[in-house]
């Protein structure tokens, strides 16, 4: 667990489901996205699943939910052990600026550490100048672009 003045983060669990749905739905809103339900619930059945390589943390102040982050592990080919993909983040938006996206990042790096990945990456889109204002200073950015081809 990771504390950083009165932000508190740990791995998401059962109890967390309700609090954790409401900040996963502005998250899709803050992509201009939806999913279908079925969607949601295998995520959210994938993070606490122990056999599932997906993993899910949140971040708490004064017993409430303000931040989520989720990561998938993988094998990779330019190293013998895994990387950590942080594929989510979301903070919400009353308290941004408060330290709760580091705290979470930070719990993912320690994570990854724990979990002997060589690695922890991410993506965001080019004009999340609000968030990569704090990656720039925690992480270093790649000269890579990312192509895709939705199947």
């Amino acid at each position: 667990m990771n504390n950083n003045l009165s932000i508190k983060t740990a791995a998401l669990s059962n109890t967390d489901y309700d609090s954790w749905l409401k900040l996963w739905q502005r998250y899709l809103a803050f992509y201009e996205t939806s999913l279908p339900a079925s969607t949601t619930e295998s995520t959210w059945h994938n993070l606490l699943d122990n056999n599932a390589p997906i993993y899910g943390f949140g971040a708490w102040q004064d017993d409430t939910l303000v931040g989520i982050t989720h990561v998938v592990l993988h094998p990779n080919t330019w190293n013998t052990t895994e990387c950590c993909y942080l594929e989510d983040l979301y903070v919400s938006e009353a308290v941004r600026g408060q330290g709760v996206g580091r705290a979470l990042i930070e719990q993912v790096y320690e994570f990854a550490n724990e979990q002997n990945c060589n690695r922890v990456y991410w993506t965001t889109q080019e004009g999340n100048t609000t968030a990569r204002k704090l990656y720039d200073v925690i992480a270093t950015q790649t000269d890579m672009v990312q192509y895709r081809k939705n199947l």
